[in-house]
C-alpha cells in the first residue's frame, strides 16, 4: 500500500481513529481484485473485457429527455387493451360500480408493483436478466421467463398490427367495403352472398374478406397472402422503430404515444354529437352496485390492471434502465399508473358514445322490420285492425308507439305470439350485448363507422389509431426481449434487431394461415397469464423478501432524496403478494373450471360455434405455458446445486473511489454495526453503490453474503482487518 496513503498514516499515527473502514477506502485509489494479489479464486483478467464493462456501464444509452422518456412508458403502458377490453370489463360487471375495484387494485397491486419495476431498472440499469441475477441469482430464471413471454405475446400482438393495416389501407374508398353485403352472380341472377346475408357486412367482410378463416384449428387452409404482406409490414415498421435501440424509439414513441389521444379526444366530441350517443354513456355509467360483491369481478379488475401496466414483461424495467440515477421514479410510476387509468375511462366513453348510437340504428332497423311483419299479419288478417292503437302511424312509427303495440299484440294473441315471430326492438337489449377484443374493433365500431358521415375518414383515423397504440406496446414488448439480450451476451444491437424481427416473421406465418385467428386465440388465452402472474409474485418476493425491504427502501431514499411512503413497505412486504398469490389461485381454478375451447366461425351456417381444442393443440396450448415458465426452476435448480456458477465462490471487494462497490453492500445491520465504526448513522455507506457494474453469473449475490458474512464468504471482508504487513 503506497506509504501516503490514509491507512498508513493512520497506523504511524496515535489519534483515535474514530472514522470507518469505508472512510479510509474511500480516499484510496480504485482497485480490482482481478488485478491485484488479493484475486485468490485464480480467475484470469482480462483486460479488454474489464475495460468493455466499465465502458458499457459509464456510456450506456440516455433518453434524450424526461418527456421522451415518459412518452415511452404511456405508449407502452396504454395499448389495445384499454381501447376493447377496459370497456367491456366495465359493461360487464357493473358499469360505474367496477370502476371502484378497479381503482383500489391498481393503488394495492398495480402501483407498488409498477413502481418497484422502476425502480430497479434504474437502480441496477439493466435489462431484466442482468436485474434478477443481480437481485438474486438463483431466481434468475424470472429474467429469461420474462423474455419467452414477450416472445409469445409479441408473436401474436403484432398479427393484430397487420389486421389494422389491412383495414387501414381498406379505408381509402367510399363506400367502405364493410358498408354493404357482395353481390354474386348465380347464373344470370344476381344474388347476395348468402353467409353476409345470415350475418352481416361487418361480420362478413372480417371473417371472409380479411381472414378467410376455415371452419375448425384443424384445417390449416394454407396462408392467407394478404394477411402475409400485411405481417411483414408491420415487424418490418417495428425493426425500423428499435434498430438504433432507444434512439430510434424514443423518436417513434412521440407520434404513437400522443397521436392516439388525438384521434380519441376527436371521437369523443363526434360521438357526442350522434343520436343516441348519451343512452350509450348513461348505460355505461349507471351503477349496478350488488356487482362489486362478487369475486370474479375483483379476479378481472386485478387481471386487467396487471396486464394494463405491463408489469413483468420486461419493458418497464428496460425503459426505466435508461435513465439517470437520480430520476424521481416515483412520480414517473404515479403518472403513468393514473394516465393509464384516465386513458381507459376516456376510451370506454367514445366506445359507448359509438355503440349507443349504433344501438339506436339498430333499433330503429328493428322496429321497420317488425312493422312490416304487422302490416303483412294486417292485410292477411292474422292480425286486427283493432289491435292497432289509433294514434299509431306505420308510415312514422317510433320505437314508443311499437313497444306499445307490441304488449298489446301479446296480451291479446297469448297462445300463439311465438308463431308471429315479433321481436321486442328494446334499446336495452342492443345496448347489453357485450362485444370485446377484435369482435368490437373489427365488427361492431366498423359497422358503427359506416354510419358517419364522411366514414372513410373516420375509419382512417380510427385504425392508425389502433397501429399506433399497438406499436407503441409492441416496442416495449420487444425490448423487454432486445435490452437484456444485448446487456447480458453483448451482441450488436442492430444484428438482434433485425434477426429476432426476421425470427418472429417466419414464426408468425403460423397466425397467417386461414386457421391463424384460431392460434391467436390460444396464445392470449394461455402464454401469459400464468406464467406472468408467476413471475410478477416472485419479482416482489426477490426484492421484498430475500434482498429485503429495509434495505430496498434505504436505496430508494439515497436515489430518490427522499424516503417513499411506508405504505409501499407494507404493500411490497405483505399487500401485493398475497394478492398475486390469491390472483394467480383464482387463475388458475379459472383454466381448470373453464373448458378449454374456442370460437370457431362456420361459413355453412354464417354463425360462430364453441368447439373444443383437438389433442395436438392441448398439447401446444400446454406446452406453452410450461416453457414460458421453464427458466424460473431450471435457473434456480443449477445454481442451487452449483452445476452453473453464481458468484459464490467469487471474492469480490472492488470498489471505486469514494465508494465500496461490493462486499459492503451485503452486510445486514447487525454486521454494519460491528463492522463499520461510523459516528453517526448518516455516515454508514450505502448497501447498493450509486453506480455499479453488474459482473454477471461470476459475482457475488446479495442473497448469499448476507447468509452468512463471517462464514463461507468472510473472506469477502478481510480486506478491513488484514494488518498492511500482511498485504
Amino acid at each position: 500500500m503506497p506509504k501516503n496513503s490514509k491507512v498508513t498514516q493512520r497506523e504511524h499515527s496515535s489519534e483515535h481513529v474514530t472514522e470507518s473502514v469505508a472512510d479510509l477506502l474511500a480516499h484510496e485509489e480504485p482497485v480490482d481484485y482481478k488485478r491485484s494479489i488479493l484475486n485468490v479464486t485464480g480467475e484470469t483478467w482480462d483486460k479488454q473485457k474489464d475495460g468493455e464493462e466499465e465502458l458499457d456501464a459509464e456510456n450506456r444509452p440516455a433518453w434524450n429527455s424526461k418527456l421522451q422518456y415518459i412518452l415511452a412508458q404511456i405508449g407502452y403502458s396504454v395499448g389495445l387493451g384499454n381501447v376493447w377490453r377496459f370497456p367491456y370489463l366495465c359493461q360487464k360487471n357493473g358499469g360505474g360500480a367496477y370502476l371502484v375495484p378497479y381503482l383500489v387494485l391498481l393503488i394495492i397491486i398495480g402501483l407498488p408493483l409498477f413502481f418497484l419495476e422502476l425502480a430497479v431498472g434504474q437502480r441496477i440499469r439493466r435489462g431484466s436478466i442482468g436485474v434478477w441475477n443481480y437481485i438474486c441469482p438463483r431466481l434468475g430464471g424470472i429474467g429469461y421467463a420474462s423474455c419467452l413471454v414477450c416472445f409469445f405475446v409479441g408473436l401474436y400482438y403484432n398479427v393484430i398490427i397487420g389486421w389494422s393495416i389491412f383495414y387501414f389501407f381498406k379505408s381509402f374508398q367510399y363506400p367502405l367495403p364493410w358498408s354493404e353485403c357482395p353481390i354474386v352472380k348465380n347464373g344470370s341472377v344476381a344474388v347476395v352472398e348468402t353467409e353476409c346475408e345470415r350475418s352481416s357486412a361487418t361480420t362478413y367482410f372480417w371473417y371472409r374478406e380479411t381472414l378467410d378463416i376455415s371452419n375448425s384449428i384443424s384445417e390449416s387452409g394454407g396462408l392467407n397472402w394478404k394477411m402475409t404482406l400485411c405481417l411483414l409490414v408491420a415487424w418490418s415498421l417495428v425493426g425500423l422503430a428499435m434498430i438504433k435501440g432507444i434512439q430510434s424509439s424514443g423518436k417513434v414513441m412521440y407520434f404513437s404515444s400522443l397521436f392516439p389521444y388525438v384521434v380519441l379526444v376527436c371521437f369523443l366530441v363526434r360521438g357526442l354529437l350522434l343520436r343516441g350517443a348519451v343512452d350509450g354513456i348513461m348505460h355505461m355509467f349507471t351503477p349496478k352496485l350488488d356487482k362489486m360483491l362478487d369475486p370474479q369481478v375483483w379476479r378481472e379488475a386485478a387481471t386487467q390492471v396487471f396486464f394494463a401496466l405491463g408489469l413483468g414483461f420486461g419493458g418497464v424495467i428496460a425503459f426505466s434502465s435508461y435513465n439517470k440515477q437520480d430520476n424521481n421514479c416515483h412520480f414517473d410510476a404515479t403518472l403513468v399508473s393514473f394516465i393509464n387509468f384516465f386513458t381507459s375511462v376516456l376510451a370506454t366513453l367514445v366506445v359507448f358514445a359509438v355503440l349507443g348510437f349504433k344501438a339506436n340504428i339498430m333499433n330503429e332497423k328493428c322496429v321497420v322490420e317488425n312493422a312490416e311483419k304487422i302490416l303483412g299479419y294486417l292485410n292477411t288478417n292474422v292480425l286486427s285492425h283493432d289491435l292497432i292503437p289509433p294514434h299509431v302511424n306505420f308510415s312514422h312509427l317510433t320505437a314508443k308507439d311499437y313497444n306499445e303495440m307490441y304488449r298489446v299484440i301479446m296480451t291479446v294473441k297469448e297462445g300463439h305470439f311465438k308463431e308471429l315471430g315479433l321481436d321486442a326492438c328494446l334499446l336495452e337489449d342492443e345496448l347489453n350485448k357485450s362485444v370485446q377484443g377484435t369482435g368490437l374493433a373489427f365488427i361492431a365500431f366498423t359497422e358503427a363507422m359506416t354510419h358517419f358521415p364522411a366514414s372513410p375518414f373516420w375509419s382512417v383515423m380510427f385504425f392508425l389509431m389502433l397501429i399506433n397504440l399497438g406499436l407503441g406496446s409492441m416496442i416495449g414488448t420487444m425490448s423487454g426481449i432486445t435490452t437484456p439480450i444485448i446487456d447480458t451476451f453483448k451482441v450488436r444491437k442492430e444484428v438482434f434487431t433485425v434477426g429476432s424481427c426476421i425470427f418472429a416473421f417466419v414464426v408468425g406465418l403460423i397466425f397467417v394461415q386461414r386457421s391463424g385467428n384460431y392460434f391467436v386465440t390460444m396464445f392470449d388465452d394461455y402464454s401469459a397469464t400464468l406464467p406472468l402472474t408467476v413471475v410478477v409474485i416472485l419479482e416482489n418476493i426477490a426484492v421484498a423478501w430475500i434482498y429485503g425491504t429495509k434495505k430496498f427502501m434505504q436505496e430508494l431514499t439515497e436515489m430518490l432524496g427522499f424516503r417513499p411512503y411506508q405504505f409501499y413497505y407494507y404493500t411490497w412486504k405483505y399487500v401485493s403478494p398475497i394478492c398475486m398469490a390469491v390472483l394467480m389461485t383464482a387463475s388458475i381454478i379459472q383454466l381448470g373450471v373453464s373448458p378449454p375451447g374456442y370460437s370457431a366461425w362456420i361459413r355453412e351456417e354464417a354463425a360462430e360455434k364453441f368447439l373444443f381444442y383437438p389433442t395436438w393443440a392441448m398439447a401446444i396450448l400446454i406446452s406453452l405455458i410450461i416453457l414460458a415458465s421453464l427458466p424460473l426452476p431450471l435457473v434456480f435448480i443449477l445454481r442451487q446445486f452449483h452445476l452453473v456458477s453464481d458468484g459464490s465462490n467469487a471474492l469480490s471487494v472492488t470498489y471505486k473511489k469514494g465508494r465500496m462497490m461490493k462486499d459492503i453492500s451485503n452486510l445486514e445491520d447487525n454486521d454494519e454495526t460491528r463492522f463499520i465504526l461510523s459516528k453517526v448513522p448518516s455516515e454508514t455507506p450505502s448497501p447498493m453503490p450509486t453506480h455499479r457494474s453488474y459482473l454477471g453469473p461470476g459475482s457475488n449475490s446479495p442473497m448469499e453474503m448476507s447468509s452468512a458474512p463471517n462464514g463461507r464468504y468472510g473472506s469477502g471482508y478481510l480486506l478491513a482487518s488484514t494488518p498492511e504487513s500482511e498485504l
